[in-house]
């Protein structure tokens, strides 16, 4: 009997074997238009490479009226400027950059309870359990994993939403407001993973930068005294729901010195292991048996920088390290900027659809 993608990858993920190396990637928009151009029509190339996992992100139900002026008095921004779900303003960047935005702060002048009273948050109370579900299985039907997106899980969506500097500063000067602003979103984290939990997700991705290229954003204290316990209510919450949901954490950066800590919050697959950043040949050997990983190939280094052959090289290198148990999906730590050559990219997926280990 043929392993589905779907189990081929869940197999992995849990360090018991697979049968093919699963390839995954994000392409930032000038790299999708190449794709298109080379291969024509409107298939997504996640379909075209045959990816094993499939995404899902469940809008809010609720939210009350989002009024900019309210929230930034008197100030104007550039055409084409976006506010998101959560209040949040994107203003473009350069025709370069498109992609890249200036990040607008809605919360950066909030003091009190109150503001946070009036702020129009987004809601999940009342996720469509019928219409998730039904996606789930067509993903399954499909022979596929599907993961339930939660990018921006607890920190990085409240400082997004507050500013880091303030939100920083919070933590020393006003630690109620502090409290009371992460709480609420992760009241709002807790009731997406569980609907996710609840339609059959095989896979929540959660996320949160806390590192930065070379040492931890934040002191280990300051981690396990406001964010640890947030993120292991949200996993506690999902696995009561669905014990065997599988619980993949981002993280940019170096985050060794927090990665116990991630562990035992409940984090069962960490990405993306930049190697710039950090050693994946010695992250395994530490917590190879108690953690997966998905990643390794560097959007910095090797995958914009190198050859086809060193791509190849580098994808071999990684998978020898995870072994014939599984425990590694190697793909890029991040977004392919317009730099990759799209011989990398091939390469890449060579040298996995290739692999004998």
């Amino acid at each position: 009997m043929v392993m589905s993608a779907r189990d081929n990858v869940i197999n992995l993920y849990h360090r018991r074997g697979y049968a093919a190396v699963p390839v995954e990637f994000n392409l930032c928009p000038s790299l999708e238009q190449e794709f298109k151009q080379r291969y024509g029509g409107s298939r997504w190339y996640g379909d075209h490479f045959g990816f094993a996992v499939h995404g899902m992100w469940e809008q809010p139900q609720h939210r009350g009226q989002f009024v900019q002026q309210r929230w930034f008095p008197g100030e104007t921004f550039k055409p084409g400027t976006h506010f998101d779900d959560w209040g949040v303003g994107h203003e473009p960047g350069s025709e370069a950059a498109h992609h890249m935005t200036r990040m607008l702060h809605p919360l950066g002048s909030a003091t009190s309870r109150a503001d946070l009273d009036a702020y129009p948050f987004p809601d999940w109370s009342d996720v469509p359990g019928a219409g998730l579900r039904e996606r789930v299985d067509s993903v399954h039907a499909r022979g596929l994993a599907a993961c339930g997106g939660m990018a921006c899980t607890i920190w990085e969506m409240a400082w997004y939403l507050r500013g880091m500097d303030r939100l920083v500063a919070d933590f020393a000067e006003n630690p109620d407001f502090a409290n009371d602003l992460l709480d609420r979103i992760t009241d709002r984290s807790v009731r997406r993973a569980t609907a996710y939990a609840r339609a059959g997700c095989d896979i929540l991705q959660f996320g949160d930068d806390i590192g930065t290229q070379t040492r931890l954003m934040m002191s280990p204290t300051t981690y396990r005294r406001w964010l640890k316990p947030r993120l292991r209510r949200v996993v506690d919450a999902a696995k009561a729901v669905n014990p065997d949901v599988l619980i993949f954490y981002h993280s940019c950066g170096h985050v060794t010195g927090l990665i116990p800590d991630l562990i035992e919050a409940g984090v069962e697959v960490l990405n993306p292991i930049q190697p710039e950043s950090m050693d994946f040949a010695q992250l395994h050997r530490q917590y190879g048996k108690d953690l997966s990983f998905n990643g390794t190939l560097g959007t910095q280094s090797v995958m914009p920088f190198g050859t086809p052959d060193q791509v190849r090289a580098e994808t071999r290198r990684v998978l020898a390290i995870a072994g014939p148990q599984g425990g590694l999906l190697p793909c890029p730590t991040h977004l392919l900027e317009p730099e990759v050559p799209w011989a990398n990219i091939e390469a890449y997926v060579e040298a996995c659809r290739t692999w004998q280990g």
